[in-house]
């Protein structure tokens, strides 16, 4: 609320003469109102206000603070004006206000107040108020008790400060608070103290791993215990991890929501919950349970980062002390999908100590690690169960479970005595389903990162881990392969040449990359595939080919293909970490970082892109935690792999080489001598963070952003010349528009898809998605869905392009426009 300081001098005037006339049916909305005007900071002549109340009478101080209270329990969970009374009672408390005196029902408002704060930035008030309440016999609530635990946590002196009172608290187990937490006190209030007393122990889980004691003490808890209960319910309260809080905490003035996050104790008590589990007997729904864990609590909190990768680090942990398939599985599955460098370190040395003790190599590991689910020829499965029959089958990236009656007639939903007689099965098909829609999209990862790999099989184990294998072979038979160098797919039951002449043998096999490849040939191959109707789960036939450039001779030892481009920064951490490249968060600060780097021992090679913070003039585009908002973009280069790093500025700048020990130079590789596949795969990956992350690509960007300083980038990005990605793209779109219902309304002029409305013409930018209106080239915005589905246009070569389903769906729209409702469209039309 903006207002001039005369006005807040005028009011804070009032409001004093309120106090020193004890009017305490106004006093309350008077405070809050100023609080409102300052946004709770108290500091100048708005003292006065608080002065005036410690010069009054001791029944008005008591009857404002009770008033304060109940107000507060009147108003809306997280609301300003809540944090505003806090603010109040906060001030009223530092500047001399005892609690000693108070009436219990005042004291028992400022106990709730305590408790809806995630931290207590007062031990002492927290000690006065439980050694008070406790003198009078009154049990204090979970709620301030969790106040007190976390405030121990957190503030830098509350170890010091809180912990002899937190160490008279045997109650609750967990703090309350949060859905899986509130469940487990319930249910453990009901089954007893055995049960107590292992919701205890979890909640010591403080250390990074168990100790053999920690250990011994969850066995013989577990012991007195039925075991496959503790799974259960265990299970159960780690299903409800990461809803929202049942009891909102109040959102600080600067910092993180700590709603968004985890209760810091509770957090050691979900460490402590996949510990126990790992002490059970192996089970599938407990490897399931651990790696939703993980991935649950690797969600990325704005201005915070991970929810809490301690927690991942537990789940991590505990899967790789269970000996079982499923948990190796779902270890593989997560070395794939997580990119927190502190859980992936951690992944991957479970990995490298299974693959010692089997005596085998990572890939190895990774490729048996992958179970059939159930799945009992390639991409299928039938279960009789009773006189249905349940069919579950992989279409594409999904599961897929149908059902045929007794008359082997197909049936919409679950037959009624499947679900009376066999709701076990049921469970286990329907958890199935879940996995395999988990572990395709890792399984099809790790296949598109083979190219760089330059792995290998000898044939037999190919057909067995890679095309015959129930799950893997489902995207296997979607892609090429070399066989003892001579190209094959697989179609109608075999593996297949160009000719459709079976290949039923081989010694070595490999992935097939483009690169090297004639065009003709890769033309026949793409040719091939439509004939046979199969759709690759990535780009590999179409995948783009990045060829050195005449430009990039000249550099000699840097491309400049990707520089100046303007990206966004979260984005791009993200995508550069499922590639596989490793990057540091710029922040604005004096410090220096490394270039993004994605390291290929295979090739004794370091790829560098390099990047610099955008803060603007004043740097004021930053987030709350001080991390740059947008990244500018420079050279790519190649390095041997054990040549000294880089760095530079995180804000831009130079970059140099840091040498120790009297260490000298190393020059970067000449581009000539880097391998066609390597550079290509490496510009590939550069050309995905620039197409998906950079502002240019943003429909709502038309203003340039910020006082208009991108306007001339987002134009020639967003309009601009198509990149190798586009190109691919249009080659594609020219294939598929004749099979398009509005065919006869589209054609593709250049860098544009022309869409023929009736309102006006439309021009769509192959790259960008970015769209302009006949007669006068004016700009239209439409902001797509976060993951719009491609309309049904027959046959797609490959599965993952966005940006095809974005101009397809823009197009489809288009093509109608009188029928268009949206009314921030219609304003534009």
């Amino acid at each position: 609320m903006t207002s001039s300081k005369s006005e807040l001098a005028e009011l804070v005037r009032e409001v004093v003469g309120l106090v020193t006339a004890e009017d305490i049916g106004r006093i309350v909305p008077g405070l809050l109102r100023v609080a409102e005007m300052t946004d709770g900071h108290w500091s100048g002549d708005r003292q006065n206000i608080f002065h005036a109340v410690l010069a009054a009478t001791d029944g008005f101080q008591k009857e404002l603070v009770h008033r304060l209270a109940a107000r507060y329990h009147e108003l809306e969970p997280g609301s300003h004006p809540r944090r505003h009374i806090v603010s109040v009672l906060t001030c009223l408390r530092t500047m001399g206000t005892a609690v000693e005196g108070q009436p219990l029902d005042t004291r028992a408002a400022l106990i709730d107040l305590a408790a809806e704060q995630d931290v207590h930035y007062d031990p002492g008030h927290l000690i006065r108020l439980a050694e008070l309440e406790q003198a009078d016999g009154r049990e204090l609530p979970g709620e301030f008790v969790a106040v007190v635990r976390r405030s121990y946590l957190t503030l830098w002196n509350g170890k010091k400060a809180l912990a002899a009172l937190v160490a008279r608290f045997d109650e609750p187990a967990v703090n309350p608070g949060e859905a899986w937490s509130d469940e487990a006190l319930a249910e453990v209030a009901e089954l007893g103290d055995d049960w107590r007393r292992l919701l205890a122990h979890a909640a010591t889980a403080t250390a990074a791993r168990p100790s053999a004691k920690w250990d011994r003490t969850g066995r013989t808890l577990i012991a007195a215990l039925d075991a496959d209960e503790v799974r259960e319910r265990l299970l159960s309260w780690l299903r409800l991890v990461g809803r929202p809080r049942t009891r909102p905490l109040l959102p600080p003035r600067y910092g993180p929501d700590p709603n968004a996050t985890f209760d810091p104790y509770n957090a050691d008590a979900l460490r402590g919950l996949a510990w126990l589990l790992s002490l059970l007997p192996a089970h599938p729904e407990t490897a399931r349970a651990l790696g939703a864990l993980a991935e649950a609590t690797l969600r990325k909190v704005p201005g915070l980062g991970p929810v809490n990768p301690k927690v991942a680090n537990a789940a991590v942990n505990a899967l790789a002390r269970i000996d079982s398939e499923a948990a190796l599985a779902e270890l593989a599955r997560l070395a794939t999908r997580v990119t927190f460098k502190g859980t992936l370190k951690l992944l991957d040395t479970a990995l490298d100590a299974r693959a010692k003790t089997m005596g085998l190599s990572r890939e190895e590991i990774e490729e048996l690690a992958v179970p059939a689910y159930g799945l009992t020829e390639v991409g299928r499965a039938e279960h009789r169960l009773g006189e249905a029959t349940a069919l579950l089958e992989v279409r594409g990236p999904k599961a897929v479970l149908s059902w045929r009656n007794a008359n082997g007639r197909t049936v919409k939903s679950v037959p009624a005595a499947v679900r009376r007689d066999h709701a076990d099965e049921l469970k286990e098909l329907k958890a199935a389903v879940k996995d395999i829609d988990r572990m395709l999209p890792a399984q099809s990862e790790r296949l598109d990162r083979q190219f760089l790999a330059r792995r290998g099989w000898p044939y037999a184990a190919w057909r067995e881990r890679y095309l015959d294998h129930p799950l893997v072979g489902t995207l296997a038979r979607r892609l090429l392969w070399t066989v003892d160098g001579t190209t094959a797919g697989y179609a109608d039951g075999a593996l297949r040449t160009l000719a459709d002449t079976p290949v039923t043998e081989g010694t070595r096999v490999e992935l097939w990359h483009p690169v090297g490849h004639d065009p003709a040939e890769i033309v026949a191959w793409r040719d091939w595939l439509e004939r046979h109707g199969v759709t690759q789960p990535f780009k590999q036939a179409h995948r783009e080919v990045y060829l050195l450039t005449d430009a990039e001779r000249t550099t000699g030892t840097y491309s400049n293909r990707f520089a100046a481009h303007v990206l966004r920064q979260y984005q791009f951490h993200s995508l550069a970490a499922i590639r596989g490249w490793h990057n540091k968060l710029r922040l604005a600060v004096d410090d220096e970082a490394p270039p993004a780097v994605r390291e290929l021992p295979q090739w004794g090679l370091r790829a560098e892109y390099w990047i610099g913070g955008d803060g603007g003039e004043d740097y004021d585009e930053i987030t709350d935690s001080g991390s740059f908002l947008r990244l500018r973009t420079d050279q790519v280069r190649f390095y041997p792999i054990d040549a000294p790093h880089n760095s530079a500025h995180c804000c831009g700048g130079e970059y140099r080489m840091w040498l120790r020990d009297g260490a000298d130079p190393v020059e970067p590789v000449p581009l000539t001598d880097i391998p066609p596949l390597v550079l290509s795969e490496v510009l590939r990956d550069v050309d995905l963070f620039v197409g998906v992350a950079s502002v240019g690509n943003d429909p709502t960007w038309q203003d340039g952003g910020p006082d208009g300083r991108f306007r001339e980038y987002w134009t020639s990005y967003g309009f601009g010349e198509l990149g190798a990605s586009a190109q691919t793209r249009r080659v594609l779109l020219e294939r598929l528009i004749p099979r398009l219902a509005i065919a006869d309304r589209c054609t593709i002029e250049g860098r544009f898809l022309q869409v023929k409305g009736e309102r006006h013409t439309y021009k769509i930018h192959l790259g960008s998605g970015n769209i302009l209106m006949t007669p006068d080239d004016r700009y239209l915005c439409i902001v797509p869905k976060s993951n719009p589905a491609a309309p049904q246009a027959g046959y797609l070569p490959y599965e993952g392009d966005r940006m095809l389903a974005v101009i397809l769906s823009k197009a489809m729209m288009l093509a109608d426009d009188t029928k268009i409702t949206d009314p921030t469209i219609l304003s534009q039309l």
